[in-house]
């Protein structure tokens, strides 16, 4: 199977983890509001509404309706940034810290689960 079987084994592992997350009481969330989310919480800030945008590569106004969402269920809060009052800094909280734990709890285990079937 070589690099295409190793590849299909990653998605196995997304789509468990993926599967247990929306199962789950975890927030139901976009692929683009997850993207941000993993952007905002694993890579050095600050972050910006202009910076995700050219990082994602969409607009900063998808971007913005995004963080709304996010907002809204406490994972993500957007601060004016008092050096540059243009700009828009995105920080974490607690709540998407411990969303992000939880969903990689299950990547951990869907890891775990698709190794015990290659084993």
């Amino acid at each position: 199977m070589g690099d295409s079987g190793q590849n299909l084994g990653l998605l196995s592992v997304w789509c468990g983890a993926l599967t247990e997350f929306v199962a789950s009481d975890s927030p139901d969330l976009s692929t683009r509001q997850l993207a941000i989310m993993l952007n905002v919480y694993l890579r050095p800030g600050p972050h910006t509404v202009r910076g995700l945008a050219e990082t994602l590569n969409i607009s900063k106004p998808a971007v913005s309706r995004a963080l709304d969402a996010l907002g809204t269920r406490g994972l993500a809060r957007r601060q004016r940034d008092e050096t540059d009052r243009r700009n828009v800094l995105v920080q974490r909280t607690e709540a998407g810290f411990a969303c992000l734990n939880g969903f990689s709890e299950m990547v951990r285990e869907s890891q775990r689960a698709e190794l015990r079937l290659d084993g």
